[in-house]
């Protein structure tokens, strides 16, 4: 069965799965809507599909008043932690799963709270990619084990540029010319200060102990061109150690191109009635 798929967001990753519907990597897949309220960036993505045609929407309240809508069977949010907040309920309000890209946004345990509810109580179901890290499997498996859990972030420069928490801090990381550590905290603080690079840290606290019992460091190193997570988890288990060295995606570095990967193959996974892995 052809599931119809709404992209809520049109940068890098909304491209890139909007790309791998469009040339059959998702199976059982169409492209229904591009939403985007930069208008013009879903029209530039609709004129490089060549299978697709899906419909264009800027203005929330019309797209899910529309046939478009109707036709959907998952909206996939790959847009911002603001787009979040702003439409996921409505969407599961309205019986259409979800997969949210944005996943620091579910540090907020009300919108966490209230989106399970809705999902549960229409009967349709919230995704969330695993993203540039490994292992969640296994930590989900000891979840009920586990007395602390470290992520250890290290990016460029470049690749943390925009966050919020340098507004705060006062100073400029490309000023910075050795690896220095500027931040440790709860998962749940610095999905707030870095909201466009440690959406990692939210998928490890839902899979673990909790976003706010989730330690965080991020570190600026001047001199590398990967994106590196080290997860450490200690408990009754023992001890897990994991690291990822991950390529930037070549037209956002602070997106990791695993992070792209790990989008295509959770839409995969749901369209695709054949695959069952882990499940």
């Amino acid at each position: 069965m052809i599931k119809g798929v709404a992209l809520i967001g049109c940068g890098t990753i909304g491209k890139e799965i909007a790309f791998a519907i469009d040339s059959g990597r998702i199976k059982n897949a169409s492209i229904v809507t591009l939403f985007d309220k930069v208008k013009s960036a879903a029209y530039e993505l609709r004129s490089k599909l060549h299978h697709n045609d899906p419909h264009i929407f800027s203005d929330f309240t019309e797209f899910i008043s529309s046939r478009s809508f109707k036709d959907t069977d998952i909206v996939v949010e790959a847009a911002s932690q603001d787009a979040v907040n702003s439409f996921c309920k409505k969407i599961v309000e309205n019986g259409k799963s979800l997969m949210i890209m944005s996943v620091g946004a579910l540090a907020d345990q009300l919108l966490l709270s209230e989106l399970l509810d809705k999902a549960s109580h229409n009967q349709c179901h919230i995704y969330v990619p695993t993203g540039a890290i490994a292992g969640i499997d296994a930590i989900r498996s000891v979840r009920h084990l586990i007395d602390s859990v470290m992520l250890s972030t290290t990016k460029s420069p470049k690749a943390l540029s925009d966050a919020p928490f340098f507004n705060m801090a006062g100073f400029d990381p490309s000023k910075l010319n050795q690896k220095t550590v500027i931040y440790e905290g709860s998962a749940a603080d610095a999905v707030k200060k870095f909201p466009s690079n440690v959406n990692v840290a939210a998928v490890l606290g839902l899979a673990g102990v909790g976003i706010e019992n989730t330690m965080v460091k991020i570190i600026v190193d001047p001199n590398t061109d990967r994106n590196q997570h080290e997860i450490t988890v200690n408990g009754k288990f023992g001890e897990m150690t994991l690291s990822v060295r991950n390529i930037p995606s070549p037209t956002n570095p602070k997106t990791s191109f695993l992070a792209v990967l790990s989008a295509i193959e959770c839409l995969r996974s749901v369209c695709d009635d054949n695959i069952r892995i882990g499940t």
